[in-house]
């Protein structure tokens, strides 16, 4: 079983910055990539219309941005919200 998950879902190995965030966000961005792959691959065979097939990489999409955000990827920690009273000066 385990072999044949590796053969249909395989994983990259991440050389990026090591952090927990960044880890599952590479995974959350691998899955999203080899799911979108096989919604292209239906969609080119015929098997579902060119519709559905963007709705379903529209909602992959939004999922993956929703990760993103949640994981803080791409923030400044340091740099403070526009909202947190400051006077906007840097």
């Amino acid at each position: 079983m385990t072999n044949k998950d590796n053969f249909l879902y395989p994983k990259g190995r991440y050389y990026g910055q090591v952090k927990p965030e960044n880890l599952v966000f590479n995974a959350n961005l691998q899955e999203f990539a080899q799911k979108v792959s096989y919604i292209c691959n239906l969609e080119t065979s015929g098997k579902i219309p060119p519709e559905e097939a963007y709705e379903q990489i529209k909602a992959l999409w939004k999922d993956l941005k929703r990760s993103k955000k949640q994981l803080g990827i791409g923030e400044d920690p340091f740099r403070p919200d526009d909202n947190t009273g400051s006077n906007g000066e840097n």
